[in-house]
């Protein structure tokens, strides 16, 4: 009888380890889903970069500073690996920063301000920068469900022993300058 008691007790455990493995990997996967998620957008709104340069290039040709330094900075973002996802957020802080000085040189400049093609791009980035927003608070909820069950016991023995590690989540420091100050949808109305 002592045995049947033992083996029930060893099978429960093995499935619950099992159960808390699969959450583990479902949460994990859910976080690699969001962290692609985010790339895709950041990579949409670095391709619009040199388009926005070029526009503003027309119309403000002594503001070469500007131009130069959102170059660098989006050429900087695309070397930072994957991986590192407090560096990546840091560089793209950075970007967003002189994505916002380059949209300010729209208020000295009216004819750039009023062109079609810059409020077109200038739509398509107020668009791109809100989806980089939801995509960042899908990914950073997925990875805080997953640094929960990596943290919290018992899912944190089964995490340790499969090599479950916490993320880091996404942000940009307001600090670096990633928030623009730019109200973009309410520019060219």
């Amino acid at each position: 009888m002592t045995t049947w008691i033992v083996l029930a007790v060893v099978a429960v455990a093995i499935v619950f380890g099992i159960v808390l493995f699969n959450r583990l990997v479902r949460t994990r996967q859910m976080a690699e889903e969001g962290w692609s998620g985010i790339d895709v957008q950041l990579k949409r709104r670095a391709d619009l970069i040199p388009n926005l340069v070029s526009t503003v290039k027309g119309y403000a040709t002594h503001e070469q500073q500007v131009l130069v330094r959102a170059t660098e900075l989006r050429a900087a973002a695309g070397k930072v690996p994957e991986s590192d996802v407090a560096a990546r957020a840091r560089a793209e802080g950075k970007l967003s920063s002189a994505i916002g000085k380059l949209m300010a040189l729209a208020e000295a400049y009216p004819d750039l301000k009023a062109s079609d093609n810059f409020l077109e791009l200038q739509k398509t980035l107020a668009t791109v920068e809100d989806e980089i927003q939801m995509a960042r608070r899908y990914y950073n909820g997925a990875t805080r469900n997953l640094n929960v069950m990596v943290e919290s016991f018992p899912s944190n023995l089964v995490a340790g022993l499969f090599g479950f590690v916490k993320r880091d989540f996404f942000e940009m420091d307001p600090s670096d300058g990633a928030v623009p100050g730019i109200d973009f949808k309410g520019a060219g109305t």
